[in-house]
C-alpha cells in the first residue's frame, strides 16, 4: 500500500504526467459532454425516428463508415509521430498529410458509388450513404489535431468539438420539434463535419504561426503513404468488423431489427473514448519513452493496459447487469429487445482497450504492417460468424460474432507472432488485474 502511495504521488509531483493529465482531463471532458449529448439528444432522435427509421440512419452510417478509412490513409498516429519527431518541418507534414486526406475522399467516395450498386438499399437510402459518406472530405482539417496532439494542446480541439457539438444538438433538437423527416437528420451529419473543420481551422489560425496550405512535399508524401497503408488497410477491416454486423443485420433481418441492434451498440461503445482519447493523449509520452528509456517505455505500457482493462471490465460489469432495464428506460418498450444484445456486446469493450493501446504499439515499434493480417482475420472471422450466427440467433447472434472476432484479432492474435508475444502476456497479466495487485 505504502509503494502504490508513494507511486501516485510522485507521478503527481511529475511537471510532465501533469501537462499530459491536463491534456487528457480536456479530451476527457469533451467526450464526456459528448457522451451526454448522445444520451440525451442521440437517443432522443432514436425514440422520435422509430426502430425501423433508426435503423435505415444507422445502416447508412455504418455504410459509410465502413470506408472511412480510405479517406484516413491511416495518416492519423503517423502524422503525430512525425511531428513529434521533427516539429520543424511542422508545414510540410500537415500541407502534405491535407492533401492527400482530400485526395483519399475523393477515392473513398468513388469506392462507395461502386459498392452500393451491389446492396438492396433502394436509391433514397442511397442518397443518405452518399451525403454521410461526403463529410469525409472536410475532415482533411483534421492535421489540425494532429498539430495539437503533437504538442500536448488538445484544449484547442476540444474547443471546437464543443462548438461543434452544441451546433449538431441544437439542429437536431430543432428537427424534432419541427417534426422533420429523416433526410433533415441525414444532412445534420455533413454539417456536422463542415462546422467541425470551420472550427479547427480558425482555432489554428488563432496561433499565428502561419498556413499549410500551401505546402506539398512529394517525398514526404510517398513516406507518409508508405509508413500509412498497412493501418488504412487496418482501418477498413477495422470497420469491417465493427460496422459489418450492422450491415448484415439490415441485409437478412431488415430495417427495424437494424435499428433495434444499433440502439444496442450506442449504449456499448458510447464509453469507447476513454481508451482512445488517453492512449491518443499519451502517445507522444510513449514515443519520447521509446527514444530515451525502454524501461520506462514498457512500466507506462503496463499501466497503461492495467488502468483501461480495470475501467473497461467494471463497465462491463454494470451494463450486463442492468441492460434490460438501462434499454426499457432510455429508448422505450420498442427497443426492449436490445437489452440482450446489450449484455453481450458490452464485453468487447475490454478487448477495444486492449486493441487502442496494441495498435499505440506496433506504431512505436514499427510494427504496423502487422495489422493488417490481425484486422483482415478479425474483419473475416466477423462476417463468416455473423453468416452463420444471424439466421440461428438474429441480432444476438450478430452481438456473439463481433465479440469473438474482436477478442481474436486485438488479444489472440499476439500470441502466434514472436514479436507481438510480448504484449500478449502484457495484456493477459491486465485481463486478470496482476497489475494492480503489484
Amino acid at each position: 500500500m505504502f509503494h502504490v502511495k508513494k507511486l501516485i504521488s510522485s507521478a503527481l509531483l511529475h511537471q510532465g504526467f501533469m501537462r499530459y493529465f491536463t491534456n487528457t482531463s480536456w479530451m476527457i471532458g469533451e467526450q464526456i459532454l459528448r457522451m451526454v449529448a448522445g444520451l440525451l439528444v442521440g437517443i432522443w432522435v432514436a425514440r422520435y425516428l422509430g426502430p425501423s427509421q433508426f435503423g435505415v440512419f444507422s445502416y447508412a452510417v455504418a455504410f459509410a463508415s465502413l470506408f472511412s478509412s480510405i479517406a484516413k490513409l491511416g495518416l492519423d498516429s503517423i502524422v503525430v509521430r512525425d511531428l513529434v519527431r521533427e516539429p520543424e518541418l511542422r508545414d510540410f507534414y500537415m500541407g502534405t498529410a491535407f492533401w492527400l486526406k482530400i485526395i483519399g475522399a475523393v477515392v473513398m467516395l468513388s469506392v462507395i458509388g461502386i459498392a452500393m450498386q451491389f446492396t438492396s438499399s433502394d436509391s433514397k437510402t442511397k442518397l443518405y450513404i452518399f451525403i454521410i459518406a461526403s463529410g469525409a472530405i472536410f475532415q482533411s482539417f483534421e492535421v489540425v489535431d494532429f498539430y495539437f496532439q503533437s504538442k500536448v494542446l488538445s484544449k484547442f480541439v476540444s474547443i471546437c468539438k464543443l462548438t461543434q457539438l452544441l451546433i449538431s444538438s441544437l439542429l437536431k433538437l430543432y428537427l424534432i420539434f419541427i417534426g422533420a423527416d429523416l433526410f433533415g437528420f441525414v444532412l445534420v451529419s455533413l454539417i456536422d463535419q463542415v462546422t467541425l473543420a470551420l472550427s479547427l481551422y480558425m482555432a489554428y489560425r488563432n496561433q499565428k504561426i502561419g498556413g499549410f496550405f500551401r505546402y506539398f512535399n512529394w517525398s514526404i508524401g510517398k513516406r507518409l503513404l508508405k509508413d500509412g497503408w498497412p493501418q488504412m488497410v487496418s482501418g477498413i477491416a477495422i470497420m469491417a468488423y465493427i460496422r459489418m454486423d450492422q450491415i448484415l443485420v439490415q441485409e437478412m433481418l431488415g430495417a427495424k431489427e437494424t435499428g433495434i441492434y444499433s440502439a444496442a451498440l450506442r449504449l456499448s461503445e458510447v464509453w469507447y473514448f476513454i481508451p482512445v482519447l488517453v492512449s491518443q493523449s499519451l502517445f507522444p509520452s510513449i514515443v519520447s519513452a521509446k527514444k530515451t528509456n525502454d524501461g520506462i517505455y514498457d512500466i507506462r505500457l503496463k499501466r497503461l493496459y492495467s488502468l483501461l482493462v480495470t475501467m473497461s471490465i467494471g463497465v462491463a460489469l454494470l451494463m450486463s447487469f442492468f441492460s434490460d432495464w438501462i434499454v426499457v428506460l432510455l429508448y422505450g418498450d420498442g427497443y426492449k429487445e436490445a437489452g440482450r444484445v446489450l449484455m453481450v456486446h458490452i464485453w468487447a469493450g475490454v478487448f477495444v482497450s486492449l486493441g487502442v493501446i496494441g495498435g499505440k504499439w506496433l506504431v512505436t515499434e514499427n510494427l504496423q504492417h502487422l495489422m493488417i493480417y490481425r484486422t483482415i482475420g478479425g474483419a473475416l472471422l466477423n462476417v463468416t460468424l455473423s453468416i452463420v450466427l444471424i439466421p440461428l440467433l438474429g441480432i444476438l447472434g450478430a452481438a456473439i460474432a463481433t465479440l469473438i472476432s474482436i477478442a481474436a484479432s486485438s488479444y489472440l492474435f499476439d500470441f502466434f507472432d514472436k514479436k507481438t508475444r510480448v504484449m500478449f502476456f502484457h495484456k493477459t497479466n491486465a485481463l486478470f488485474l496482476v497489475w494492480i495487485f503489484k
